[in-house]
């Protein structure tokens, strides 16, 4: 290259055009030298440069076939060694290749615009000027891509500029909007367009792939928004269209635009071009097995044949699998006789994909078709990948309006099934096709679980029309029975590896507990022989579906089932598998401790006789050494580079993940094998590989959160179906005797010790406190140092574990253990990262819930061991907090409402405390009427209530009361969120004695405000919040008679009045709440029917007396009112229970 451009330097340009031999000849060496083998060393670009610029320096545009070569070369030199052209150099081709556009003949037009793609490739910024005449208006690539343009090549070389225009770069500015329109608009317009007969299908199929390839260029580096329903609708129609372009035996015409509609979009299939490519389907198939005997022909590509008889072995297992699978979805059909027919003549045809060449053709013939048919997959694998690009660019809710477009439908009686993405999955040739199309499908059922949640078929009812959510239900249907034939028919492993995956996909967001059981079991029942498959990532997906279907909306009956069935069951269904792995299976339990004490971990009788298939294969995955025979693909995985014993390393930790999705999910399954479960985990602890640790500690922890629980005071478990918490101490003592301590001080690997400290969270209350206490130590320091790390994932999963620890009953009464940790809080609660702040928040709340807790058990002992001085920075560091964001502030008033209940009179008078405590209640105050989340309000409304069973403090008197009432007065009434006027009113009937409500007017303030919410009790904006309308209704019933019992003299009159205006408006609430059950009257009244009663009654007598003193009218206006209610709700109960 250095010679040619020495060579070139030399020249001059003359008038005459009398270099031009010379000049033909250097750029015919260097053309055919930039087609030649590969050089040593590829040349300097700034060299490259050098030599286009010198080459078009010498060729005047008046010389056309030298305007031809030096295009040529300029193509050929740039795309050969992927050179970037430096901005002086661009500047000047581009404006050559413009210029050379409009003054040379058409004959050259083809070169220069491959020459200007070359040019514009990855270089869109810095083309900016030029882009008035290339894409204005009257801009040349507009005119050469338009659909009037008859020279064909021409407008691919167009539209193959236009579309490297539209590459992105990154840091760099984009196209604007109206050059990204017109563009688009021209992409479109060629998918649309029909190939005429002058036009060679190569030719074609290289304009589409352009067009393709710009439009997702667009949506990629645009960052285009898909919004317009008309724009959305005529691209999806070309997608679809190119999807199946040169598919063979499929001939459709797609509509210009496709619209969304719940119902199947029934694509137009001329009758005779479908019998036609029907016979040609059965031709080809019935001539598959002779043409497999011959060799390959040269030339032919070799990705677009199915390698069918690679797995000749299994043809007839599979073939068999295939009819069983066919046959179980034909009985279960509602068409069943007429889809019963044919299936063992027309099934073969249907899943056995089409042969890379025909008999009938020559040898030169054949080579043209293969080549054809090679430009044609291309073709619909950029219809794909644009496709993909197209759903990252239009909202879920959008998309899944064309849901019946691309997704398989059940067929009806007589009407074939639309085509869709699995047509392309079960029929393509092009393994590298079908696994594109299933990449697509999956990323279509990516966040589909809303939209699939409304499918239901579970009842058999007959109706006039199919709802939709039966259409859904049938889809779904049609989905399972697609996949598992593309399953059982496919031999491409990586295709394979997308089937599994879309499965997996499938799985997580079916709604199946709304669905006919069986679909788990037919997924769980086929994928069993993929499990020991000889390639690695196909094990690795099989293994992510069988978590995804033990996770997905568990306990599922079905599942159950299926996890519950011999190990030994289905293994042998299919050739492929390897029962000698299986049989020594028993190795990991012979090899674990504990072995003999399993019956311990599990309730007696009901151990199953071996443990359930999926925990085996788990375990053995990750325990067992790994068999000789694997395949190519695992020669990619480290772990087996290095000459490991174990299976490749994304198998074990896909297993281990399984392990973890099982305990979750179904931990009466799983318990059974308690104490060997957690020996798997201390094993993977113990590895130096940390992604395996990490993993270990995880599952660590969902036994532990499995067995805490069972635990809980609310389980539906029997006690004597739990795991004995001797077992639960047994597996802690091995857990911290082992490899967690390790792990929790392993400060490389940050993320392995925020799971072992979230482990660690997940030991049993019961179990902690029968540890020894050096391990009770051990636990408590290693926390309590953790909190001081600087990684503030790690300090964040500290403060979490220690907030937990707070409210063990052995450690909580520990007064320098509480002090202790109530340090190492408010140490985060003041960290930078945000989410430390509100971990540590959550451990204030649950630590000054222990306080309360204290105070209530242990009395004054307590109260005075704990320094004032934190006490008082507990007060000022929540307050603080309660400053903070939403997160921090909803957990931060909690604290608040605990330390002020908390508070003693000697703490109330001293002067210390007296400006931080002043400070806390107006934060509480303000955080009541604020405009911040519900949550936040809602805890706010309660830390007021708790504050208000503080006898120490001076409420009826002092200032802040006041306002604590107001803002509670006005949430009660008005606020959007009925949990927060549930709050308010239940924080308004704290108060035990009369003076703590302060004057009269205050007290008949805040009676007349819940009369005014008990009316207001069905206004709602949202529908959402009627459903606690019940609940609030009791609340402030509760509230008023309690008011009630505690009213004065003084206070009647104004009661009296508010009766006699709204006391008919009120009544039928009133009666309501009496009369309700425990049901009805919701959360927050834990009283019953009789006790409402009785407090009615006691609203009347405490009024009568004081009435009776008065010896005045307003005997009449409230005694009489309750006495008239109590009378109304007697007789209609005495009706009720005649």
């Amino acid at each position: 290259l250095r010679r040619c451009l020495a060579r070139l330097g030399a020249l001059r340009a003359r008038p005459d055009g009398g270099r031009r031999t010379e000049l033909h000849l250097l750029f015919d060496q260097l053309i055919s030298e930039s087609c030649g083998p590969e050089p040593a060393a590829a040349p300097a670009p700034q060299d490259v440069c050098a030599v286009l610029v010198q080459a078009c320096q010498l060729v005047p545009l008046d010389q056309e076939h030298l305007v031809s070569k030096v295009c040529q070369l300029i193509h050929h030199l740039l795309n050969r060694y992927q050179v970037m052209v430096d901005e002086q150099s661009l500047n000047f081709l581009l404006s050559y290749c413009i210029s050379a556009l409009r003054q040379c003949s058409s004959w050259t037009h083809v070169e220069i615009l491959q020459a200007l793609a070359a040019l514009v490739y990855n270089n869109g910024p810095k083309c900016q000027k030029y882009l008035p005449d290339l894409l204005g208006k009257a801009g040349l690539l507009l005119q050469f891509s338009d659909p009037a343009q008859p020279d064909v090549e021409l407008r691919r070389a167009a539209v193959r500029s236009m579309a490297n225009l539209c590459l992105s770069v990154p840091a760099q500015p984009y196209l604007d909007e109206s050059y990204r329109s017109v563009c688009f608009q021209t992409f479109l317009s060629v998918l649309q367009s029909s190939k005429t007969s002058d036009v060679d299908d190569i030719t074609f199929c290289m304009l589409l792939q352009s067009a393709l390839k710009g439009v997702q260029s667009l949506l990629n580096g645009g960052k285009m928004k898909l919004v317009q329903t008309d724009q959305i609708g005529v691209l999806l129609a070309v997608l679809k269209k190119c999807m199946f372009h040169g598919l063979p035996g499929l001939s459709i015409e797609v509509p210009t635009a496709l619209y969304p509609a719940p119902l199947p979009q029934y694509d137009k299939r001329s009758p005779v071009k479908q019998e036609q490519s029907e016979a040609a389907t059965s031709k080809q198939t019935g001539s598959r097995r002779k043409k497999c005997k011959g060799k390959q022909k040269k030339g032919e590509f070799v990705e677009e044949g199915r390698e069918d008889a690679g797995d000749a072995g299994n043809a007839s297992v599979l073939g068999a699998e295939m009819l069983k699978l066919h046959l179980e979805d034909v009985q279960q059909s509602p068409c069943g006789a007429p889809a019963g027919k044919e299936p063992l003549c027309s099934h073969p045809a249907g899943w056995k994909r089409l042969s890379s060449s025909e008999s009938e053709y020559s040898d030169t013939e054949g080579g043209i078709q293969s080549k054809v048919r090679s430009y044609q997959a291309n073709v619909r694998q950029g219809a794909l990948a644009c496709f993909l690009s197209t759903i990252k660019s239009i909202e879920k809710r959008v998309l899944y309006g064309y849901w019946s477009a691309f997704v398989p439908d059940a067929p009806g009686i007589g009407s074939p099934q639309s085509v869709s993405l699995m047509t392309i999955a079960l029929k393509d040739p092009s393994p590298k096709t079908r696994a594109c199309a299933l990449q697509v499908l999956s990323a279509f059922l990516e966040g589909s679980k809303q939209f699939l949640s409304v499918a239901e078929d579970a009842n058999d009812h007959k109706r006039a029309f199919t709802p939709f959510s039966v259409t859904v239900a049938s889809s779904i249907r049609e989905l399972h029975r697609c996949l598992l034939l593309a399953l059982v028919a496919e031999s491409s492993s990586q295709t394979l590896t997308q089937i599994v995956k879309c499965l997996a996909n499938l799985v997580s967001n079916a709604p199946y507990s709304r669905l006919k059981p069986g679909l788990l079991t037919r997924v769980w029942n086929q994928i069993k022989p993929y499990i020991s498959h000889k390639d690695v990532n196909v094990r690795v997906s099989s293994l992510t579906l069988l978590g995804a279907i033990v996770s997905v909306q568990a306990p599922l009956p079905e599942v159950q089932l299926l996890l519950q069935q011999p190990s030994s069951s289905g293994l042998n269904s299919s050739g492929s598998t390897t029962p000698g792995r299986f049989s020594c299976c028993e190795q990991w339990r012979k090899g674990l401790p504990w072995a003999g004490e399993r019956p311990q971990a599990s309730p007696a009788g009901c151990a199953p006789p071996e443990p359930c298939w999926l925990l085996r294969l788990c375990v053995s995955t990750i325990v067992l050494p790994r068999e000789d025979s694997c395949s190519d693909s695992d020669a990619s995985f480290p772990s087996l580079s290095l000459g490991s014993v174990y299976e490749p390393c994304p198998l074990r930790l896909e297993a281990l993940q399984v392990l973890a999705l099982l305990v979750k999910g179904y931990f009466p399954m799983a318990q059974s094998y308690f104490l060997e479960l957690g020996e798997v985990a201390c094993r993977c602890m113990e590895e130096m590989d940390p992604s395996i640790q990490l993993h270990g500690a995880k599952l660590l922890e969902e036994l532990g959160t499995g067995v805490l629980q069972q635990h809980k005071p609310d389980s539906p478990t029997a006690p004597e179906q739990r795991v004995p918490v001797s077992v639960v101490v047994t597996f802690w003592t091995m857990m911290l005797n082992g490899p967690l301590p390790g792990t929790l001080q392993s400060s490389p690997h940050p993320t392995l010790q925020t799971s072992a400290c979230d482990a660690l969270s997940s030991v049993l209350p019961e179990a902690f406190s029968l540890l020894q206490g050096d391990q009770q130590i051990l636990c408590v320091t290693l926390l309590l140092g953790l909190n001081h790390s600087e990684n503030p994932l790690v300090k964040a999963a500290a403060a979490r574990a220690l907030g937990v620890y707070i409210l063990f009953p052995c450690l909580r009464q520990d007064v320098m253990f509480v002090a202790d940790t109530a340090n190492a809080i408010l140490n985060s609660l003041h960290d930078k990262s945000p989410n430390v702040r509100a971990k540590a928040a959550w451990s204030l709340g649950n630590l000054t819930d222990t306080l309360i807790i204290n105070m209530e058990t242990m009395g004054q002992s307590f109260q005075e061991e704990l320094s004032d001085l934190l006490l008082l920075k507990l007060l000022r560091s929540a307050t603080e907090a309660s400053k903070d964001r939403d997160k921090v502030k909803s957990n931060a008033v909690r604290a608040l409402g605990n330390v002020l209940h908390f508070l003693q009179p000697c703490h109330v008078a001293n002067p210390r405390f007296r400006e931080a405590m002043e400070e806390s209640l107006q934060a509480l105050i303000a955080t009541v009427g604020s405009e911040a989340t519900m949550k936040v309000r809602w805890n706010a409304c309660y830390a007021l209530g708790n504050v208000f069973k503080n006898p120490a403090l001076p409420l009826g008197e002092a200032p802040w009361a006041t306002q604590a009432f107001n803002a509670l007065s006005s949430v009660v009434k008005s606020c959007k969120n009925f949990k927060v006027r549930i709050k308010s009113a239940m924080a308004l009937s704290i108060p035990s004695k009369r003076e703590c409500y302060g004057s009269t007017e205050q007290f008949c303030q805040i009676w007349s405000a819940l009369v005014v919410a008990l009316q207001r009790s069905e206004d709602t904006e949202d529908f959402l919040e009627f459903k606690y309308s019940s609940s609030l209704r009791t609340q402030i019933c509760g509230a008023l008679l309690h008011l009630l019992r505690l009213a004065r003299s003084t206070d009647l009159p104004r009661i009296g009045g508010s009766l006699r205006e709204h006391g008919e408006a009120i009544k039928p609430y009133v009666l309501q709440y009496l009369r309700a059950t425990g049901e009805e009257s919701g959360a927050g009244a834990h009283t019953d029917a009789g006790e409402r009663e009785r407090g009615l009654q006691g609203a009347i007598d405490h009024l009568s007396g004081i009435e009776r003193e008065l010896q005045g009218k307003a005997r009449v206006r409230v005694s009489l009112y309750l006495e008239d209610v109590l009378t109304n709700h007697t007789s209609a109960t005495e009706l009720t229970e005649a």
